[in-house]
């Protein structure tokens, strides 16, 4: 249950430390978002990092800190595996790349379009309702997991594409959603010698990522 015990639930150390952390990183996130190679997403990424501070945010002052770290959680188990994939392109070990982006593409789809929805999502919406009825904000809070949830499934649609090139075609295949390349990318394109290695781009979720390394939101 993500709300027991609340509001009177104590905040651990290791639970400050946890949310000072992420509410950083998604905070240096959405400042170097307008700094980085804009892309066709662009909007839909500035919505995803508001909500994320805001819930950040939201669920630390009203103590909702059992449900938060759920959340962080479970947004957080699947970028070992992408981080694992970008090392793997930087080696050159283009098959060891794919097939950690596929067992990415699987940990994302079962954290964020099974736990997070029937899980938390339902416990917040649905159990947190039947138990302490409508709280303060109840309609923000679950406003802005949804958003989450939509954006996780646009997401994985996109990142399931990729995932299935990498299965039959042997290789991670170029992000669909780069509006600008960079000129490093441009001078492989006009010289005809296109390398997957050093062009292969991936996201999660929530998150935007070029295994080159050009550029990198998460």
């Amino acid at each position: 249950m993500c709300l027991l015990h609340f509001p009177t639930k104590p905040l651990s150390p290791g639970q400050y430390n946890h949310y000072v952390a992420e509410l950083a990183f998604y905070w240096s996130l959405m400042v170097s978002q307008f700094t980085d190679i804009k892309r066709k997403d662009f909007l839909i990424m500035l919505v995803h990092h508001l909500a994320t501070i805001f819930l950040i945010t939201f669920s630390y002052a009203n103590n909702m800190l059992r449900a938060g770290s759920l959340v962080m959680c479970v947004h957080d188990a699947s970028d070992i595996f992408l981080e694992a994939a970008k090392l793997a392109n930087y080696a050159k070990y283009q098959k060891l790349c794919d097939s950690l982006f596929v067992v990415f593409s699987i940990i994302f789809f079962l954290t964020r379009l099974v736990i997070f929805p029937f899980w938390i999502v339902n416990s917040v919406l649905f159990e947190s309702w039947q138990i302490i009825g409508p709280y303060q904000a109840w309609w923000l809070l679950n406003g802005l997991l949804l958003v989450l949830q939509t954006l996780h499934i646009i997401w994985f649609y996109l990142i399931a594409r990729i995932a299935v090139k990498a299965i039959f075609k042997g290789k991670v295949s170029k992000d669909d959603r780069s509006d600008v390349e960079s000129s490093t990318d441009e001078d492989i394109s006009s010289n005809g010698s296109k390398n997957p290695c050093q062009t292969s781009k991936v996201r999660d979720s929530s998150h935007t990522s070029v295994l080159n390394g050009e550029t990198y939101d998460h």
